[in-house]
Order: structure tokens, then sequence, then C-alpha cells
């Protein structure tokens, strides 16, 4: 998708070769596909190759000549998106390149990750406008809702229903998008057949894909309305407040140069703040090839140990996050979660970081929508 390969019939080696007289890109590429990437002009030059020639040793030729000091390859111990060379590829790849330049070998995990986190403003566009369709989708399904007969999974259908009409792909697995629960908490799970009875509180956590490509993350919070009640009762709504609250206090920490981490203690202190019982997941995560994209973790300050990995990476300039607000109080519903289950308020938004700060990609959810 980044590179270029897509027309590839036969192995295409990619070389990007960085020198003080700036970047040159290069494809050695079977013949049969040489025309089409020269045509699309994805990289700088093309070398065509006839089948049966060894376009490791060809792609060797250009490294020596290039004379690299290292030789970042898609090879990684902790990132699946960076890690895309098969073992026999790179056994083949180091035959060809012998001792020396193979000595020379790094993984491109760091490059893959600052390439990848970074969205064009043009594909922040795009998140936007998928993230409004999320919402209001997500919006729309509440609007079905009957208590009493209504179950999770008939709004997670109905959602289903939208996406097929509408020509969009799910941004996770099938399975579990979109995970509807009025129940108490069940983490990354699936809609169940539970029936949305009056006074419960029910989570959507929905994501689309738009054009095979951008992904979004967005949960919707409803309150079902008791017989006689024209609103929600101040005790839900202050559980509603108190996770809303800590979501901004989340999006006022995010600017360049914080650390994820900061970010995650900056709505962990707001809950303790306020009460709330502790969660495990993190607070966000990047979003937009994939609905947990690659780049800075919101997260590490819900654990006692020091924060590490991606946690401690620093927010930048078109980092785009799905992030929550947290509020968790134990759940004291039917006996369907005996012992020490949790309901949690985990409001979920999305924003871009901008050279001032962070910006939401659409309004945020604001109150608890009432369903009569």
């Amino acid at each position: 998708l980044h590179v270029g390969g897509e027309n590839a019939g036969g192995t295409a080696i990619f070389l990007f070769l960085r020198s003080p007289a700036g970047l040159r890109s290069l494809a050695v590429s079977p013949s049969g596909e040489a025309t089409a990437l020269r045509d699309v002009g994805v990289v700088d030059s093309v070398v065509s190759i006839e089948r049966g020639v060894d376009v490791y040793a060809r792609a060797t030729e250009e490294l020596r000549r290039g004379g690299p000091a290292r030789i970042a390859v898609n090879s990684s111990t902790t990132r699946a998106a960076a890690d895309g060379l098969s073992h026999t590829q790179r056994l083949a790849l180091e035959k060809a390149l012998g001792p020396e330049l193979t000595a020379r070998l790094v993984s491109a995990d760091e490059l893959v990750t600052e390439w990848l986190s970074v969205k064009l403003p043009e594909e922040v566009e795009i998140l936007r406008r998928a993230a409004e369709l999320t919402a209001k989708l997500e919006l729309e399904a509440y609007e079905h809702v009957i208590p009493g007969k209504t179950r999770d999974s008939d709004v997670a259908r109905h959602l289903k229903r939208r996406m097929a009409e509408l020509g969009v792909e799910d941004a996770w697995a099938p399975q579990q998008n979109p995970n509807v629960n009025s129940g108490p908490d069940r983490g990354h799970s699936h809609a169940t057949d539970r029936v949305i009875q009056r006074g419960d509180i029910v989570q959507t956590d929905f994501g689309i894909k738009v054009w095979g490509i951008w992904c979004t993350d967005i949960q919707r919070f409803a309150y079902v309305l008791r017989e006689g009640e024209s609103e929600p009762p101040a005790e839900a709504v202050r559980r509603w407040e108190n996770g809303r609250n800590g979501g901004r206090a989340a999006f006022e920490a995010m600017r360049p140069g914080v650390r994820g981490y900061d970010v995650d203690k900056a709505q962990r202190d707001w809950m303790a703040s306020v009460g709330s019982l502790p969660v495990p997941w993190s607070t966000g995560h990047p979003v937009g090839y994939w609905a947990h994209d690659v780049g800075p973790s919101l997260g590490g300050a819900q654990r006692a140990a020091p924060p590490s990995g991606d946690a401690l990476r620093r927010l930048g300039p078109g980092h785009v996050f799905a992030f929550d607000g947290f509020f968790s109080w134990a759940w004291a519903g039917e006996s369907e979660a005996p012992g020490e289950a949790t309901k949690t308020i985990s409001v979920e938004e999305m924003a871009v970081v901008t050279p001032a700060g962070a910006e939401y990609l659409i309004p945020p959810q604001q109150d608890l929508v009432a369903i009569p």
C-alpha cells in the first residue's frame, strides 16, 4: 500500500537510498510489471529483470553501488507492520548480500513507525468525514431501541445492515464490530442477546473502514429512561460527566512533544480525584490504517511498572488518536455478572495532534443519549 508493489507478479525489491544528495527510490521488478510501475511513477526508477534472473543478486548490485552504512529491512520482533519479510526471503537476501553487507542489516521498525504514524492533511480530512458517519450511525441505531424488547445484538445487526447499504467495511474483527453492551463490562467482545432494559447504560463501540484503507473507532453512550423519567437521573449524569471529563483531561494534555504516557497519566489523575475504579485499558491508541494503528500509545499509567515501549513515544503533528474518557464503578445489576463485575463509561473520541495542541475530528459527545 505504501511502497507500490501491488502490481508485482513475481518477487520485486524496493530500495530507498539516502545520501547527502537526497533520497532516491528504485524498484527491481520482473519485466512483466516493470512497465506498470514506471507508469504509476511511485519510484524514481525501475530496473526491469527477465524471469529467472536472481532479483536478490540484482538488488545487491544496486546496494553495493550505493555503499550503505546501514540497510534497514522489514523485519521486526516487536511490530507486525514492520515484519513483512518472510524467513525464506531473509535467507535469500543474506545469501546475496554476503557477510559484509549482511552485517549492516538493521530493522526498519523505527522508519516504519514514523512513516505510518503521521497522517497527511488529506488523510485527516478523510478520517474526519468517516468519523462523522460513524457517530451518526451509532446515534441512528439508538433511535430504534425498544426497552424490554431490543437486544444488544439487534442494535449490532442494524449497524451491520447500514454498513452494507453504504458500502463501508469493518474497522476490526467483524464478529466484534460493533460491540453493543447494555450490561456489565465485557472488554473487547461481541454483542450478546441481552435484552436492553429501562435504567441501562448502553455502550456502542463501532468503527468503519472507508475505501478499504482508513479506519475509525468511536464509542457513543445512551441511557434508557425509566417509567416517568424525562431525563437521566443525577447519578447516571454524574457518572457520565466524570467519564466525559476524564476524556477532556486527556485531550487537553495532547500536544507535540509530550509522551503518550503523559496523556494517559492526566486521565488517571482525574479518575482518582473523582473516585473511579481503575480500568486495565490504555486511554487511547493511534488510529487510521488500522483501528489500533502504529505510533505513540496513550497508556502505561494504569500499571505499577515504569512506562515502556510506545507509551514513551512523543506525540507530533499529524498523529491521529482514538481515546476514551473513563469512569468505572461496581456493577450492581442482575446475577449475570456475579462477583466483582464493573460498569465503565468509556466514551471514545478521535483527535489529531496539531502544531498548537490537538483538535477533535468531530464534536465530542456532550450528554448521554436519552432512549425513551
